[in-house]
């Protein structure tokens, strides 16, 4: 295979597992289940799932100590509150919504990075903060707890918060683990944690939504996930993140597709503003690594 093929077939590699991890805002509309109760679902299928995986790829399993142990505790802690305020976000509003409220974490990770690891600020993030600022603004002009899309963005910006410090949290950790093995303990953590749903919640209503539930789990979670995590073989993590920030977009023409979401003309000036944001963010990451863009 050409090289320059190769190139185009890694490009639709990440773009596919892009689009497959996509499906969660869909999936997240149409499932009627509490979030607590999808996401402990979700969990338990993907954990059985990451499991064989593991096993059939001879993937390690082993932590080396309890301090990798406390951060992956921590880590599907962080993981749960992401998953879990992302959801309720769907619940409030529109895929358009809640998607465009969480993609506000590679920001909101631009500020906390300097902060957590002692290293310089870059005073541009303020203008991107601010360009972040005024894309929620257009999202939700009317600021008013009881405005649904109000308490949907700002569930999203929570999921956003949980999302980047799990992120920065693993950071280092990925270099010492596998992808597939950190996803097993993350997921499995919040399997553990969310147990007590299974008391609370109508199982034979939850057999009603068994697809779509096994669709989130495998499709989603493990299909897409795994997909993505394969692409930083083939691509820089600054790479693979600009390119994964089409990911509303494909969440937001599913919702057009499957439920009739029509996105209002403020909601797309405010996505707009936000992704190009994260763009932004991305390049000026890629520049102050050089060596990424040979990789």
């Amino acid at each position: 295979m050409s090289e320059r093929r190769q190139y185009f077939t890694n490009i639709l590699q990440l773009n596919l597992a892009v689009l497959l991890i996509s499906t969660s805002g869909v999936l997240g509309r149409y499932i009627v289940l509490h979030p607590v109760v999808t996401i402990f679902y979700r969990c338990l299928l993907a954990v059985l799932v990451f499991y064989l995986y593991c096993r059939w790829k001879k993937i390690d399993l082993k932590i080396e100590n309890k301090r990798d142990l406390l951060k992956m505790v921590l880590g599907g802690v962080l993981m749960g509150g992401h998953w879990i305020t992302y959801f309720f976000s769907l619940q409030y509003s529109s895929v358009a919504i809640a998607l465009l409220s969480l993609f506000t974490y590679p920001v909101i990770t631009a500020f906390l990075e300097p902060i957590l690891f002692k290293t310089r600020f870059n005073k541009i993030h303020i203008a991107l903060g601010l360009l972040v600022l005024a894309g929620i603004y257009f999202l939700s002009p009317e600021f008013d707890l009881e405005n649904d899309y109000f308490i949907a963005i700002i569930f999203g910006i929570a999921s956003a918060i949980f999302y980047a410090f799990r992120n920065l949290l693993m950071k280092r950790e990925v270099e010492r683990y596998n992808g597939s093995a950190l996803m097993f303990y993350q997921i499995l953590v919040i399997s553990i944690l969310l147990v007590p749903a299974v008391f609370f919640s109508d199982f034979e209503m939850v057999l009603t939504q068994w697809k779509p539930l096994l669709m989130l789990a495998v499709i989603t979670t493990c299909i897409g996930h795994t997909l993505f995590l394969k692409s930083f073989k083939n691509f820089t993590i600054t790479a693979a993140s600009i390119m994964s920030s089409i990911q509303p977009v494909y969440g937001i023409i599913l919702g057009m597709i499957f439920l009739n979401e029509i996105p209002s003309l403020k909601t797309v000036i405010g996505g707009t503003l936000i992704i190009s944001a994260v763009v932004i963010e991305s390049l000026i990451s890629m520049r102050k690594n050089p060596e990424a863009e040979n990789s």
